[in-house]
């Protein structure tokens, strides 16, 4: 007996981030914005994806603009990717958590599935302030009840070799691995019709 073929309900993933995930340093067709399309094509899923990241973004830009970025793109699922620019300045985790919470917040009122995806900070900031800015990603996933990733760069934050001469961000060797990261917690948030 055959079963009826289910479709996959479709609509925009955004992808709304900073340098991580706008490509720094590399062709826009090697970002992992580019694989998770190519990898959507692969699976037969209808989404289309929609990369509003922009290098140097930090979570109070984001919270800015969320309002008219969800209203232009109307995504089903939103992919957060802020915070690393917080970080590297030296901001308080509780201004970042305020920022992302209402970007949490916006999405999940347009009807959006939201994915965190968290970064760390290098020790060099201190075991107080790694520890707290860290935190902000969990919590904010479990009072929201949203998908998390904990830490975007797992698996390639002890390979010099994926990283450019700034050591900072990823080569596009890494994009894989990254996308490999981030389909584990998006994969259950794209639905099935039928």
């Amino acid at each position: 007996m055959l079963l009826p073929l289910t479709a996959w309900a479709g609509g925009t993933i955004l992808i709304y981030g900073d340098s991580l995930s706008a490509a720094y340093g590399l062709s826009r067709d090697a970002g992992w914005p580019t694989l998770l399309q190519a990898r959507l094509k692969q699976e037969a899923m209808d989404y289309s994806v929609t990369n509003a990241s922009i290098s140097g973004e930090t979570s109070s830009g984001g919270a800015a603009r969320i309002a008219e970025a969800l209203k232009t793109h109307r995504p089903s699922v939103i992919i957060v990717q802020l915070g690393a620019n917080d970080g590297l300045r030296g901001l308080p985790p509780e201004q970042m958590r305020a920022n992302l919470a209402k970007i949490v917040i916006q999405s999940q009122r347009a009807k959006a599935r939201v994915l965190l995806v968290g970064v760390r900070m290098p020790p060099n900031y201190g075991e107080t302030y790694t520890r707290q800015f860290a935190q902000v990603y969990a919590d904010l996933a479990r009072e929201y009840k949203t998908a998390l990733v904990p830490f975007m760069l797992q698996g390639t934050d002890r390979r010099r070799e994926l990283f450019q001469s700034d050591n900072m961000h990823p080569t596009a060797a890494a994009q894989p691995i990254l996308l490999e990261n981030v389909w584990k917690a998006l994969a259950p948030l794209l639905q099935r019709t039928g």
